[in-house]
């Protein structure tokens, strides 16, 4: 099934057997080091540029509601984001993985998008449309 947005993502995670945890990584667009022209260019028209980490947090299917909440809260971080990255991880067939259990798996995605490796995760927007990074 293909996920077009951050509703029918919470939809198939609550049909899944297993309870699920959701990872997220908030990441920020910037330029990267010494961009060229064309990359500046790109940049300022919406397109290029890199995808940075900024800030990551697990949830359960039961603290999470609507993309609309979802960027409401992480606003009250101060810090700032363009695309949210996502992950599920299973439970044990009756309980969702623990925050601490998510938190290795969780840093293993941080490390994954730093290094430019995105195959594995969904990605939204802030209108909670999925992204299809290219």
């Amino acid at each position: 099934m293909a996920i077009a947005n951050y509703a029918e993502l919470l939809s198939e995670a609550h049909r899944q057997p297993e309870p699920q945890r959701l990872l997220f990584v908030f990441a920020r667009a910037e330029l990267p080091d010494n961009p060229d022209t064309q990359q500046q260019e790109r940049f300022e028209q919406g397109e290029g540029g890199v995808l940075t980490p900024a800030l990551c947090v697990d949830k359960t299917l039961d603290e999470l509601s609507d993309m609309e909440s979802l960027v409401v809260e992480s606003q009250r971080t101060g810090v700032t984001w363009d695309i949210v990255f996502v992950a599920a991880l299973a439970g044990d067939g009756t309980n969702p993985p623990t925050s601490e259990e998510a938190e290795r798996p969780l840093q293993r995605m941080v490390e994954a998008l730093q290094m430019g490796s995105i195959d594995n995760f969904l990605a939204f927007d802030r209108q909670g449309d999925s992204v299809d990074i290219q």
